[in-house]
């Protein structure tokens, strides 16, 4: 059991790191390397990305509270544009997690697959959306977080590589943008965790130490180290040539994408 925590303790350390350096979602990171701490560990494929799902979704509850409100203290998040998406993203969280429990641990690999190589291409050629039009009316609104959240509860993210790329497309100050993501990863985590929780208390085989989907070893050990690390990732943001290093994990996501989609056959 040491060594277990030790793995996910370096897991957080490292995911902790690069959210801090290059502002990047948890999920992201954290979903990789679980999937391959959970092949090293032996883990039943069958459950695999099940696990590494609803795990990066409970460890995004803790660090999305840290987030938020470091931006909210400096004014940085639209708490009224957060009540109107809130509702559609706790929908769209838990049919998300409900949908992901009758997928397969290939289909839901493939999936993840998919979205790394689109984030990945995002970073790598600065693509950002234009603002061309005003924030929509509370339905809209609603409608916008059922999809950010049944995404998001599907691949394991806080939702800010959906939602902050949204607000900016309604005028949103990139700022304001980032700040009110970082609220809203609240809801979508929340809601994804109980999804993943529920849906997984029926599977035979999942590990011990497991609540539902989430592996309960993986994340103590990632709220402790992301803790710690992420302020230095912080740190190093100002020292270091992000643009170069964002760029750089671009290419690195198209690698653990291809590597993630070779080991499907």
């Amino acid at each position: 059991m040491i060594s277990v925590v030790l793995l996910y303790l370096a897991v957080g350390a490292f995911a902790g790191v690069l959210a801090g350096l290059l502002g990047i979602g948890g999920g992201l990171v954290i979903v990789p390397l679980l999937v391959f701490s959970f092949t090293l560990q032996g883990i039943p494929q069958e459950v695999l990305m099940h696990l590494a799902l609803g795990t990066s979704l409970a460890s995004i509850i803790f660090t999305s509270v840290a987030s938020y409100r470091a931006h909210d203290k400096r004014g940085a998040v639209r708490w009224d544009v957060f009540r109107l998406v809130t509702p559609g993203i706790i929908v769209g969280g838990l049919v998300g997690a409900g949908v992901a429990s009758y997928m397969s641990s290939g289909l839901l690999k493939g999936i993840f697959v998919c979205f790394l190589y689109y984030v990945g291409s995002q970073m790598l050629l600065g693509i950002k959306p234009k603002a061309s039009r005003e924030l929509p009316g509370t339905a809209g609104l609603a409608g916008a977080g059922g999809v950010i959240g049944m995404v998001s509860s599907i691949v394991g993210i806080g939702g800010g590589t959906m939602s902050v790329p949204f607000l900016s497309f309604c005028n949103v100050p990139m700022h304001a943008a980032i700040g009110t993501a970082s609220a809203i990863g609240l809801p979508i985590a929340l809601a994804g965790t109980l999804g993943y929780v529920v849906s997984g208390f029926s599977d035979p085989v999942t590990p011990a130490y497991s609540l539902g989907y989430v592996y309960i070893p993986a994340l103590l050990g990632i709220i402790c180290a992301s803790w710690f690390t992420a302020p230095l990732g912080a740190k190093l943001a100002h020292a270091l040539p992000v643009a170069k290093l964002s760029k750089i994990f671009a290419v690195l996501l198209f690698v653990v994408a291809t590597k993630m989609l070779l080991s499907l056959f």
